[in-house]
This record gives C-alpha cells, structure tokens and sequence, in this order.
C-alpha cells in the first residue's frame, strides 16, 4: 500500500470516527432534551422540544446523521435505557400509543434532512418549510399509530391539534438557531 493509499484509509477512518461521534453525541442530546416535557392531563402524548431538536438537528447535520442519531436514540429505548419524554423505555415503547411518533421521528428525520440538503437555498424560511413537513410527518405516523388505539378522529384531537401552536412557535425558534450554526450562508 502506497502512501496516498494510507492517507486515504486514514481520513476514511477519521471521519467515520468523527460522524460517529457527531451521531452519538446528537443521540445523547435528544436524550438529556426528552427530559424537559410538560404531561398534558387529556393526552398521552406530552409536549415535549424533543421532536423540534430532532428535526433542528436532520437540517444541520444532514438526513444520513439525522436518521442515524434517532437510530442510535431509539436503539437505545430498545435497549432498556429511559431516554424518552414520556419516560418509557424497552420494545414496548414502540407498541404504545406513541409508538407511531417514535417511528415518526426516525423518518422525518430522514426526510427533513433530505429536504434541507437538496434545497437550492439555505435560508431561514427554507429550513422552517424543511422541518415543518418533517413534523407533519411526525404528526401523520404518530396520529395514524395513535388511532389504533383510540380511533382516527380521536388521535388527531389527541395527537395533534393540541401541539399545533406550540410545534409552529418551537420550528420558528429552530430555523432561527440554525442561523447561529451557519446555516444559511
């Protein structure tokens, strides 16, 4: 193996080694973030800033790291360990009435990410538009999940219109921030 082979191999490695990391420690702050959640008394879903980091999160980091830190989030969940707003924790967490947000989280994190790095323009409308399909996303497999349980209708009483307002307020914040990071230049 010649010498540019070897740097090569090298620089493969570290950035494998650094977007591992960057997954990893995204994970963690999702954790540490699901802890901060109001339990809303009518609902099973609590409000929580952890589905508007996640989607914060796929518009910067792009939708392969996006995707791959809920991965590592909900591995996690499955392994036994209590990173999630509601407090659930182990398979049964994915069966649940939110379990179809959970799902919800891995794709629109995809797809947000997807969104923002096929975009022409990087700007602050731009990464709302990104993340606010990503959340309807979220809003879409949580609520049809959710209607196994209490039925269609209900879900979308109980599943999203009360987050509606506070979701549209948390994704303005979100676009804002991304600001801070450089995203728009």
């Amino acid at each position: 193996m010649n010498a540019v082979n070897t740097l090569i191999l090298e620089s493969k490695q570290a950035r494998l080694f650094r977007n591992g990391v960057i997954v990893l420690l995204s994970s963690l702050l999702i954790a540490l973030c699901s802890k901060i959640s109001i339990p809303l008394f009518f609902t099973p879903i609590p409000l929580t800033i952890q589905n508007s980091l996640i989607l914060f999160l796929a518009v910067l980091l792009g939708s392969k790291k996006g995707f791959s830190s809920v991965a590592c989030l909900l591995a996690q969940t499955a392994m036994g360990y209590s990173v999630l707003s509601s407090g659930a924790f182990g398979l049964a967490s994915f069966v649940g009435p939110t379990g179809g947000y959970l799902i919800g989280y891995l794709a629109s994190a995809f797809l947000t990410g997807l969104l923002a790095e096929r975009s022409s323009q990087k700007s602050t409308t731009r990464a709302f538009l990104c993340m606010a399909a990503g959340n309807l996303f979220i809003y879409l497999l949580g609520a049809l999940h959710l209607s196994t349980f209490v039925g269609f209708s209900s879900a979308l009483w109980l599943g999203v219109a009360p987050f509606l307002l506070t979701d549209l307020f948390k994704l303005l914040i979100a676009a804002k921030a991304l600001q801070l990071f450089g995203w728009n230049k």
